[in-house]
């Protein structure tokens, strides 16, 4: 039997992207031309932002000062686990030089972007992680030079914690910007920052529509839309955590999408009967988030096997994949298309979010499928170089020559003819022909 929806989702009002679209390209258009006195504008009329935008070491210092020392220690803690992941990966990218044939060597090169741009979200939760997430991979990368914006509230600027964070993973320039403007600064190398090579980090849709309509010159890190999470639960998962983890990921926000995956009929109806209860214990906002999440984008599918469960998880490609269930290596070792994985009930979604190491900038709506998440990898260029001996001239130009005229492409036969032809000594005349 195919698998079977417990819960389906209806999906949310149908919504325009067009009116995005647009109002961002007015926006970028606007601030191309008019540059920073643009940027103070928009600052000022859509988050109410008249003070410096260029965060000073002062204003730094003040807020690391006035954060709980609890605050501090877990900022520190979860850096630390960050740093620690993002330089292990970028041990693995390397270097290499390889003698393909005696004298052609061909090699690669692993090559820091100058400039990075990264992008802290504000608004509804201060996203401290965020900002730890994409400096300091960006730092253990080698990039030379890090930018890092975040709104701004008027009366009180960027949260304090936020800054902590953003200082903390080695921030070069602070700027107390967010939305389009904060993103098109960073690109374009305003307030006295050079522009920048990629755009990262997570954003709105505004935002995800500026780095959309930027890329090409510029880099991003992905076409990100909402966050979505996904569990594979069986028989020996716990319902209680298994519906507190699908509303922990829900509460993201009213169009974050949220799986259930089972083989247990029983597990399923009593998680589905848990969820109301616990969306009713979180604050208000939050619980309004989260049940709109629920209600039009929650699913829970029933299948039959484990091998089911995990293709049917595959189909779905999401961001974050969390497994309750017997044989986590089995689960490892079957499971592919996904931001992140988290293994066991212990490993909840939320640790890979705040705390634990692995990069929390992910691909959402399917991405998975094709794509990873954010590393130090989007921060390397990986470039090759080769080079070509006497010995190996010969045949490497023979061959060249043979394609480039099978493929029509004269011009690049004769650069391959003219090195041969330097190469091969001139005919001796034989006796009888001399003058």
């Amino acid at each position: 039997m195919p698998p079977r929806h417990l819960k389906t989702a209806p999906g949310l009002p149908p919504q325009t992207l067009a009116d995005t679209s647009d109002t961002v390209q007015i926006m970028l258009a606007r601030i191309s031309e008019g540059g920073e006195d643009a940027v103070r504008d928009y600052a000022r009329t859509l988050d109410g932002w008249t003070d410096e935008i260029i965060v000073s070491d002062t204003q730094i210092e003040a807020a690391t000062r006035s954060i709980d020392p609890a605050l501090r220690e877990a900022i520190a803690y979860a850096h630390d686990n960050i740093r620690r992941f993002a330089e292990a990966q970028r041990a693995t990218a390397l270097d290499i030089e390889i003698e393909l044939r005696p004298g052609l060597v061909a090699g690669q090169r692993q090559i820091p972007l100058a400039t990075a741009g990264c992008y802290v979200p504000g608004g509804r939760y201060a996203h401290i992680a965020s900002a730890l997430m994409t400096i300091t991979t960006a730092r253990a990368a080698g990039v030379e030079h890090v930018v890092a914006c975040s709104p701004a509230k008027p009366g009180e600027g960027v949260p304090p914690a936020i800054l902590y964070a953003m200082s903390l993973a080695g921030a070069d320039r602070i700027l107390a910007l967010g939305g389009v403007q904060g993103v098109a600064a960073m690109a374009q190398g305003l307030f006295g920052s050079p522009p920048a090579d990629i755009l990262v980090g997570p954003g709105n849709q505004f935002v995800a529509e500026a780095k959309r309509q930027l890329f090409g010159p510029v880099g991003i890190d992905m076409f990100a839309g909402p966050t979505d999470s996904l569990i594979l639960a069986d028989a020996t998962a716990d319902p209680l955590t298994v519906a507190w983890d699908l509303v922990g990921q829900a509460e993201h926000g009213y169009n974050s999408p949220v799986w259930l995956v089972t083989d247990t009929e029983a597990l399923a109806r009593e998680v589905m009967s848990l969820i109301p209860t616990c969306i009713a214990e979180l604050p208000d906002l939050n619980a309004d988030q989260a049940r709109t999440a629920w209600d039009a984008l929650g699913e829970v599918i029933l299948c039959d096997t484990r091998e089911e469960m995990a293709a049917t998880s595959d189909r779905i490609g999401p961001e974050h994949l969390h497994v309750q269930a017997a044989d986590l290596d089995w689960w490892k070792g079957h499971l592919s298309a996904y931001g992140s994985l988290f293994l066991g009930e212990n490993t909840t979604v939320a640790f890979g979010d705040k705390a634990s190491g692995p990069n929390h900038v992910l691909p959402t709506s399917g991405a998975a499928r094709y794509t990873g998440g954010l590393s130090v990898h989007k921060f390397l260029k990986t470039v090759t170089w080769q080079t070509v001996s006497e010995d190996a001239l010969p045949t490497l130009a023979q061959a060249t020559a043979t394609i480039s005229r099978a493929e029509g492409m004269e011009g690049h036969a004769r650069t391959a003819d003219i090195r041969l032809a330097k190469r091969t000594p001139p005919m001796k005349l034989a006796a009888n022909d001399k003058g």
